[in-house]
């Protein structure tokens, strides 16, 4: 047997909170919309992967996902633009990431990253 895929499956009362968060500020693109659950996604390559942890790094939380995106600057800009306080950093970390935490909609937080070269 070998996995696929994984998926990250959020309870929303509110389907329109997360195309604002997910689509509208985060650019992912809706690949799916059943009326009761929808789907974003980007056409790129990734590695299955499931992070386990008894802690978030540098003393933070856990977050209940991990975003990499391309322009870690755009993506903060973004977010600050919509009104999404920020719950940590930008910061670099020493394992080679610069990041920073925000809540989704439902209270999820969210790891926002970008690994530097």
């Amino acid at each position: 047997m070998k996995v696929l895929r994984v998926v990250a499956n959020i309870e929303a009362p509110d389907i329109m909170a997360a195309r604002r968060f997910y689509q509208d500020i985060l650019g992912l693109a809706l690949i799916m919309d059943l009326g009761w659950i929808v789907t974003f996604g980007a056409d790129t390559s990734m590695k299955v992967q499931l992070s386990v942890a008894s802690q978030g790094g540098s003393g933070t939380p856990v977050p209940d996902l991990s975003i990499e995106v391309d322009d870690l600057d755009a993506a903060f800009e973004a977010m600050s633009a919509a009104g999404v306080p920020i719950e940590y950093g930008p910061a670099d970390e020493p394992w080679g990431v610069r990041r920073f935490y925000v809540s989704d909609p439902f209270g999820r937080l969210v790891n926002i990253l970008v690994h530097k070269n």
